[in-house]
C-alpha cells in the first residue's frame, strides 16, 4: 500500500555521527562488474546445442563462486534443477570422492514423487563403488543418475581440488540437457594475456589415468567452453568498495584499494576486513575516508592468498618470504634468497617455479622473451602478509642484504648534499624512494647507521605531506632509533616531531615536541627550542585537549622545563590564544617584550600572537600592522608559510577576502599552497561549496583540520553546518554542530552558535535560537572576546524582532554598531545594515530601504556570492531595489546550489508576478528539497514552516513527487536520496 505523504516522520535512524567508522557490509551480493560474462554464461546454458561442459575460470579471490551462486540463482528462478558442490583441497586424495557426491547430489534433485527422497540404492552402489575404487561402476551410476535428472545444470565450485579418477568419470558422462559447470583456478599473467594455467581439468591428461584426458581432449566443437572472469577494473572497485562500506569511497581510499588489491574482489574484501577492524576508514556525509598515515593490515594466517601459500609447503615458502624483501631487485634476488634460506640454487628454482604455477608470484619476462628479469607478487598485499609474518631477525637480515645490494657504488647522502642518491637495477614500476627507504628501517643496526640516518631523513623530505604519511612516520622513527649522538639525535626529532604535526599524529607530535623541551641537545637554539615548543601547543590544539591546554597556559609548567626564556613565554602566549584567554596573553607578552622581541625570526610569532589577541579584544589596529609582513624578507620560507596561513584563517573568520588575499599575494603564495582548513575556508567563501564539502568531510572524518590561533576553533563545522542548511540539510546541519561543540570550558564558538541558530531558526524554533546565541554571546565574554560576536548580535537582534520585542532588538543594534565602529571591518558593517532593516521595516520602512540600498552597494564591492545573493533578496523583498535584483540573486544561489534559498527566491518571484526561468530544472530543484527535507527526518509540518507552504501544499507537493517518480512511501524518498538515485 502506498504510504500517505502526510504521514510523520521518514521510519529511518538519525543521521550518522560524521567520522562514524566503518562498516563492511557484505550482505548486498549482487555482482558487480560481471555483465559481459554473465551474459556469456546464460547464452550457453540458454542454447539447446550449446556445450555440456562449461569452464569458469580465474585466479583465486576473483569471484568464481558468487558467479556461480548467480548463475545458479537465476536458473532455480526459472525452475531448473541446479545441484551444486564446492570441492574443497583434501578432496584430491580420495579417489572418485567428486563422483560420488555427484550421484547423491543428482538423486536429491530427481524428479517425480520421490524428489525430496535420495533414492537409496543408485547411491548404495556409488558407495560401494568408492570403496572398490571402480571407476566404471562409478561411471554406470553416474551416467544413470544423470539420464534420471535430466534435465539439469550441476555447478562444481573450485573443480581443481577434485580427484582426478572423478574427472576422468565426468569427461566420459555426457547426456542431453544436463550442463556440467565447473569453477576453477586460472591466473591471468602481468606479462600476457594468460600465464599457462595449472588447472585441475587443464591437468588432468598429465595427472595420470587412463581415460583423465577426455574432459578436454574432445574435438573443439563439443570440448569445454570457458568464461573467464578477470579481476574487476578501477571503476568496478571503486564501487565494490562503496557498496561494501554503504559509503562513496574518497579518491585517495579507492586509489590504495585497488593499488594494494588490483581488482581481485577476495583482495578487497580481506583489505577492508582489516581496517574496518582497526576502525581507520571513517564515514562522513555519506563519503568514506582514510588517513594518508594508515598502514596495511596484516592477513590471518587463514587468509585464502596465506593458506594457499602455507599448502606449498616448502621451498615455496622460504622463498615467497625472501622474494617479498628481495624480489625488487629483479634477478639478483634468487641466489640471494637460496643463499639467505640455505637453498640449493635449484631448490630456489623449484621454489619460484611453484610460487609461479600457484597464481601468488609473477615471472617478468626479460627483452628477448626467453630470459626471466624477476619475480614479483600478483598482489601487493599478498607481499605485504608474507613480509609481516616474518620474524624481526629474519626481516631485518634480508633487508640488510637489499641495502648492501643497493649500497654498492653509490654516495652516501650524507656527504652528497642530503639528496638520496638513485637506486640502480631494480624492477620497472618499484618505487625507488619507498624501497630502499623501507629496507633500511627495517634493516636498522645491521647497517651502517650513519648512513642509514643519512638516508631516511633524505628521503622523508622528498614526501609530499599527505603522500604515504605513514611510512615517512615509519622511516622518521627509524632513524631516531639509529641516532647514536645526542646533537644528531635532537635533528632527526625535530624533524619526526614536523611529520608527525603534518601527519595529524597529535600523541607522537606531542611526544616528540615534548621530549626536545625536556632534554634538548646542544645543536638546539633558542630558535629551535621556541620551535619545540610551537609544536607541542599545537599538536594538543588539533586534538582539542583542552585540559592539556589549560596546563599548558600556565607559568608553572614551562617553569619546570630547561629551555629559554622565549620557548617558554612563546609557548604559553599560544596557548592562551588557542584558549581564547586574550587579555592574558596581550599581557603576558607586553610583560616580556624585552625577551621576545629580539630579531625578526625570535618576534615573529610571539608579534602576531600579541596583534591577534588585540583583535580579539577590539583593537585591530597593531593586527593591520602586521598584515604588511614587514620582517618577512628575514625569515625561512616556513616561517613566512605558517604566519601567513595563521592570518589567512583569521581574516577568513571575519569575512574579509580581500586582506586575506593581499597577505598571500605579500607571502607569495596561493590558496591551493595553504593548509587544508585555509583551501576550506577560501572555497567556502568563495562559493566553491562543493569543492568545501569534500574537504570538510575529510577533515571532519578523522578530526585532522590542523588549527590555527584564530578568534575561533569552531570555523570548520561552522561554515560547513552553514553550507549544509543552505541545501536544506537542516538535520544533519544541526548534527555537525553538535558533533563538533565543544565540552565544558572550550574556548568561544561564535561561529558554530551562529550556524546552529540559524539552523533553528530555519525550523521556526526562535527560542532554542534565542538560548543558543545568548549562550554564545555570554563565553565570549567571559573572554573578553569582541572581534567575532557581530554575527551573534545581528542574529539575535533578528530573533528579538521576530519575537516583537522591539526594545532589546533596539539594545542589540545599538551593541552591533559599537562593534561595526570599534573593529572597523566592512562584515561588521554590512550586519548592523541588514539587521538594522530587519528590525526597522515595520515602524520605520523609510530607513530601513535606506539601510538595505547601502547593504547593497557594500556586498557588491565585497563580491562574495552567497553574501551578495542574500543581500540582493533583502533588499529586493523589502523594496528597496528593482525587481531584477531577484532574477540576479537567484543566480547567485543557483552558482553554489542553495537549494533552499533559490526556493524562496522562486517564492519572491511569483509573488513580484516575475517568470522562473527554467521550467524542469525548477521542477527538479523542488522535488530534490523537498526529498531531501524527508531525508532529513522533518515532518511534513516542520517542512511547511521551512518552505513556508501550508502543510497541506506541502502534502499535495510529496503526492506528485510519489506520482513522477515511482516512489511509494517515505522510507523510499530517504533510501533514493541516500544512494542518490532520486
Amino acid at each position: 500500500m502506498t504510504e500517505s505523504p502526510g504521514t510523520e516522520g521518514p521510519g529511518t535512524d538519525g543521521p550518522v555521527r560524521w567520522g562514524a567508522p566503518a562498516r563492511l557490509d557484505r550482505t548486498d551480493r549482487p555482482l558487480l562488474g560481471r555483465e559481459r560474462e554473465t551474459r556469456q554464461i546464460h547464452d550457453l546454458l540458454d542454447d539447446p546445442a550449446g556445450p555440456s561442459l562449461i569452464l569458469v575460470r580465474g585466479e583465486r579471490g576473483v569471484g568464481r563462486s558468487a558467479f556461480l551462486d548467480a548463475a545458479g540463482a537465476r536458473l532455480r528462478a526459472r525452475g531448473a534443477a541446479v545441484p551444486a558442490l564446492d570441492c574443497v583441497p583434501s578432496d584430491d586424495g580420495r579417489p572418485l570422492l567428486l563422483a560420488l557426491r555427484l550421484v547423491m547430489a543428482l538423486e536429491e534433485h530427481r524428479s517425480g514423487p520421490q524428489r525430496h527422497r535420495p533414492a537409496a540404492e543408485p547411491v548404495a552402489r556409488a558407495l560401494s563403488a568408492l570403496d572398490r575404487c571402480d571407476r566404471a561402476a562409478m561411471e554406470a551410476s553416474l551416467r544413470a543418475a544423470v539420464a534420471r535428472c535430466a534435465p539439469a545444470t550441476v555447478l562444481v565450485d573450485d573443480a581443481q581440488y577434485a580427484d582426478l579418477d572423478s574427472l576422468a568419470v565426468l569427461g566420459r558422462v555426457d547426456a542431453p540437457g544436463v550442463h556440467w559447470v565447473l569453477s576453477t583456478e586460472q591466473h591471468v599473467g602481468l606479462t600476457g594475456p594468460e600465464s599457462a594455467p595449472r588447472l585441475a581439468l587443464d591437468a588432468v591428461g598429465t595427472r595420470g589415468g587412463e581415460g583423465a584426458a577426455d574432459v578436454t581432449d574432445r574435438p573443439a566443437a563439443e570440448g569445454p567452453h570457458a568464461v573467464i572472469l578477470p579481476p574487476l577494473g578501477p571503476q568496478d572497485t571503486t564501487a565494490l568498495v562503496a557498496r561494501w562500506l554503504r559509503a562513496s569511497a574518497d579518491t585517495a581510499l579507492a586509489g590504495r584499494v585497488y593499488e594494494l588489491t588490483r581488482g581481485v574482489p577476495g583482495a578487497v574484501e580481506a583489505l577492508l576486513t582489516g581496517w574496518t577492524r582497526r576502525g581507520v576508514i571513517r564515514v562522513a556525509d555519506g563519503h568514506a575516508f582514510m588517513p594518508a598515515r594508515t598502514t596495511v593490515p596484516a592477513l590471518p594466517d587463514d587468509d585464502r592468498f596465506l593458506a594457499a601459500l602455507d599448502r606449498l609447503g616448502e621451498p615455496a615458502r622460504s622463498v615467497a618470504a625472501a622474494l617479498s624483501i628481495l624480489g625488487p631487485l629483479g634477478r639478483r634476488a634468487l641466489p640471494l634468497t637460496a643463499s639467505w634460506a640455505g637453498l640449493s640454487a635449484e631448490d630456489a628454482q623449484d621454489g619460484v617455479r611453484r610460487l609461479v604455477e600457484a597464481g601468488i608470484v609473477e615471472e617478468l619476462p626479460g627483452p628477448d622473451a626467453r630470459t626471466v628479469r624477476g619475480w614479483t607478487f600478483r598482489l601487493p598485499l599478498a607481499a605485504h602478509a608474507v613480509r609481516e609474518r616474518l620474524s624481526p631477525v629474519d626481516r631485518s637480515r634480508l633487508s640488510a642484504t637489499a641495502v648492501e645490494v643497493l649500497w654498492q657504488g653509490t654516495t652516501d647522502p650524507e656527504h652528497a648534499g642530503s639528496v638520496l642518491p638513485p637506486a640502480q637495477g631494480l624492477l620497472d614500476g618499484t618505487d625507488a624512494t619507498a624501497y630502499r627507504a623501507g629496507r633500511v628501517a627495517d634493516a636498522g643496526s645491521l647497517v651502517d647507521r650513519e648512513r642509514a640516518v643519512a638516508e631516511l631523513t633524505a628521503a622523508a623530505r622528498q614526501m609530499s605531506p599527505g603522500t604515504d604519511d605513514g611510512r615517512v612516520l615509519r622511516w622518521l622513527r627509524a632513524a631516531r632509533d639509529l641516532t647514536e649522538h645526542a646533537d644528531a639525535r635532537d635533528l632527526v626529532l625535530q624533524q619526526y616531531g614536523i611529520a608527525a604535526y603534518l601527519a595529524c599524529d597529535y600523541p607522537t607530535g606531542q611526544a616528540v615536541g615534548e621530549a626536545l623541551l625536556r632534554n634538548p641537545g646542544p645543536t638546539l637554539g633558542e630558535l629551535d627550542l621556541q620551535e619545540a615548543a610551537c609544536l607541542v601547543v599545537a599538536v594538543t590544539a588539533n586534538a582539542r585537549d583542552w585540559p592539556t591546554m589549560s596546563r599548558l597556559a600556565t607559568a608553572r609548567w614551562w617553569a619546570e622545563l630547561p629551555v629559554p626564556a622565549l620557548a617558554k613565554v612563546t609557548g604559553r602566549a599560544l596557548a592562551l590564544c588557542h584558549l581564547s584567554k586574550w587579555q592574558e596573553a596581550a599581557e603576558l607578552l607586553e610583560r616580556n617584550r624585552t625577551v621576545w622581541n629580539t630579531g625578526a625570526r625570535a618576534r615573529a610569532t610571539p608579534g602576531v600572537f600579541r596583534a591577534m589577541a588585540e583583535l580579539a579584544l577590539g583593537r585591530p589596529e597593531r593586527y593591520r600592522r602586521e598584515l604588511a609582513m614587514r620582517d618577512a624578507p628575514e625569515l625561512p620560507p616556513g616561517k613566512v608559510y605558517s604566519l601567513a596561513a595563521g592570518m589567512f584563517d583569521d581574516l577568513l573568520a571575519g569575512y574579509d577576502l580581500d586582506a586575506a588575499r593581499t597577505v598571500l599575494a605579500t607571502a607569495g603564495l596561493s590558496p591551493r599552497a595553504l593548509p587544508p582548513l585555509s583551501r576550506f575556508l577560501h572555497d567556502h567563501l568563495t562559493g566553491r561549496w562543493d569543492q568545501a564539502l569534500e574537504s570538510a568531510r575529510r577533515l571532519l572524518a578523522h578530526g585532522e583540520a590542523q588549527s590555527t590561533p584564530v578568534s575561533d576553533s569552531s570555523l570548520l563545522p561552522a561554515r560547513t553546518a552553514a553550507i549544509l542548511l543552505a541545501r536544506g540539510r537542516i538535520t544533519t546541519a544541526l548534527q555537525v554542530v553538535e558533533d563538533l561543540r565543544g565540552a565544558e570550558g572550550s574556548p568561544p564558538q561564535c561561529a558554530l552558535h551562529a550556524s546552529e541558530a540559524e539552523a533553528l531558526m530555519t525550523l521556526g524554533d526562535l527560542d532554542s535560537a534565542e538560548e543558543t546565541l545568548r549562550a554564545g554571546l555570554s563565553t565570549a565574554r567571559a573572554h573578553a572576546q569582541i572581534y567575532g560576536t557581530e554575527e551573534l548580535w545581528a542574529l539575535l537582534a533578528e530573533v528579538l524582532a521576530g519575537t516583537g520585542r522591539a526594545a532589546e532588538a533596539t539594545a542589540c543594534l545599538e551593541r552591533l554598531e559599537g562593534i561595526a565602529a570599534r573593529t572597523g571591518t566592512d562584515r561588521s558593517r554590512l550586519l548592523h545594515l541588514l539587521a538594522s532593516a530587519r528590525v526597522l521595516r515595520h515602524d520605520a520602512p523609510g530607513p530601513a530601504r535606506d539601510h538595505l540600498r547601502e547593504a547593497v552597494r557594500l556586498a557588491r564591492a565585497r563580491a562574495l556570492p552567497f553574501e551578495t545573493a542574500t543581500t540582493l533578496l533583502a533588499a529586493a523583498t523589502a523594496g528597496a531595489g528593482p525587481d531584477t535584483l531577484l532574477h540576479e540573486a537567484y543566480e547567485f544561489f543557483g552558482a553554489v546550489d542553495a537549494t533552499l534559498w533559490r526556493h524562496h527566491t522562486r517564492t519572491a518571484l511569483r509573488a513580484a508576478g516575475l517568470a522562473v526561468p527554467g521550467r524542469s530544472r525548477t521542477t527538479t530543484e523542488n522535488d530534490h528539497l523537498l526529498a531531501t527535507l524527508v531525508a532529513e527526518g522533518l515532518t511534513n509540518q516542520q517542512t511547511a514552516g521551512v518552505l513556508r507552504l501550508t502543510e497541506d501544499a506541502v502534502a499535495q507537493r510529496l503526492s506528485r513527487l510519489f506520482a513522477r517518480t515511482g516512489l511509494r512511501s517515505r522510507t523510499d524518498v530517504v533510501t533514493a536520496v541516500l544512494t542518490r538515485s532520486l
